[in-house]
């Protein structure tokens, strides 16, 4: 297998955009993507398109790619549409990944792309609401009494389960459902649950939703650029008990490119050489008997194909689609021991400045989360970290990075995982 090279990135500003389309979104990263890494649609052997909801919100299905990149000189090229829930774009950089390695072709480009927003607020959440099982759970959201994401593994409480209950009945009777997405209740759960297991506290969650938003008010590209207090996170409007609403990602519309060339086309190229060691992707599983999580099987297993441990990284992207899902990758990924997320966070570790920064870009919380784009998304702020490009966000002599990329609710886990390494 060659070596691959990140070659190019390019991605849009994060936010809500009512009057661009997909194509809109789409053209502009690319651009950007191709721009960075000196080549020219034509150079183009293989082409991986991710878009998460595209046939809710806009109705376009089967051709997304091929119509989102219609005017862009790549058709001619395979396109491959890739759907895997939020983590569609950082997979569609993994099979990106693979036809580079295996020879197939010598550059692969990878773009997700979503456009979020509706003028109905109900149609975007009803979209979010479909990376679940629907034909185990039913559209009762009888999943939010069985999702409890394995925390903790073995005596859930009766005080727990009844709270999955209550909030169960919510959904059904549309008590506040129509107005945020039901996978907000299933975060809110797994954080009480998380913290009878932890010690962690509401307090914690917002002292990394306050983190993230101060990270991502020095990303230009980030849907919101406000610093906010640990204060005002904690005394924002309550969504799903303990979650706030600085403590949830926003809705939003974005795009984002990752070109991957050979090791000797990159030195054609004249580009810096960041490596993709490792994209893994992996599907969740039952987490009720105890076992790990979708996220620490991906992981393992990119550290193992990368020759890299968690104690070698130096910036880290993750999946905080709830601020409570930070501290529980701290966990998955080996950051900390189990139960130890809270002291990793008050160490300061996870902080700009700190041992392992955790979120630079501001996270799915601040830069925001419009789900085909986030993968990519990551991939693009940690190659222009290690290629030091990221200003007063900078993480300095930054050589190894990690990013995690969750997707959908499968039983008790997430649906899929995608861990990605890349150095210097």
């Amino acid at each position: 297998m060659r070596d691959v090279i990140v070659a190019g990135v390019g991605m849009t500003t994060f936010g809500k955009f009512y009057d661009k389309s997909i194509r809109n979104l789409a053209e502009e990263a690319l651009q950007e993507a191709l721009k960075d890494a000196s080549i020219e649609p034509k150079d183009v052997g293989m082409v991986f398109f991710a878009n998460a909801v595209g046939g809710v919100i806009t109705g376009q299905e089967m051709i997304r790619g091929q119509s989102a990149l219609h005017h862009t000189g790549l058709l001619g090229a395979p396109i491959v549409n890739v759907e895997n829930a939020c983590a569609s774009s950082s997979s569609a950089v993994s099979m990106a990944r693979m036809a580079v390695a295996s020879g197939s072709v010598d550059i692969a480009i990878a773009i997700g792309a979503e456009k979020l927003t509706h003028a109905e607020k109900i149609r975007s959440l009803t979209a979010i609401g479909t990376a679940v099982d629907l034909e185990d759970f039913g559209v009762a959201r009888e999943p939010i009494s069985k999702i409890l994401l394995g925390y903790p593994k073995e005596n859930k409480s009766e005080n727990v389960q009844g709270q999955v209950a209550k909030e169960s009945k919510k959904q059904t009777e549309g008590d506040g459902g129509s107005q945020k997405s039901a996978f907000m209740d299933v975060y809110g759960i797994a954080a009480q649950l998380y913290m009878q297991q932890s010690g962690a506290t509401a307090e914690d969650f917002a002292k990394i939703a306050s983190k993230n938003h101060s990270n991502g008010a020095l990303n230009p590209k980030a849907q919101y650029r406000e610093v906010v207090s640990v204060e005002e996170v904690l005394n924002s409007r309550m969504i799903s008990n303990p979650l706030t609403l600085l403590m949830c990602s926003p809705i939003g519309d974005g795009a984002a490119a990752v070109v991957l060339t050979s090791r000797e086309v990159a030195r054609k190229l004249g580009v810096p050489m960041i490596k993709l060691r490792a994209s893994v992707v992996l599907s969740g599983r039952d987490r009720m008997g105890g076992e790990d999580s979708v996220a620490t099987h991906s992981a393992q297993k990119a550290y193992e194909l990368s020759g890299v441990s968690p104690e070698d990284l130096n910036v880290v992207e993750v999946h905080d689609a709830a601020a409570p899902a930070e501290m529980m990758l701290y966990e998955e990924l080996g950051l900390a021991k189990q139960g130890e997320g809270p002291a990793f966070l008050a160490s300061g570790a996870p902080f700009l400045g700190g041992k392992v920064p955790v979120n630079t870009s501001g996270g799915l919380l601040s830069k925001g989360h419009p789900i085909g784009a986030t993968g990519c998304a990551q991939i693009v702020e940690l190659t222009e970290q290690l290629r030091g490009h990221c200003g007063k966000r900078q993480v300095p002599k930054a050589r190894v990075a990690l990013a995690e990329n969750g997707g959908g609710f499968l039983g008790t886990d997430a649906a899929a995982a995608v861990v990605s390494i890349l150095t210097k």
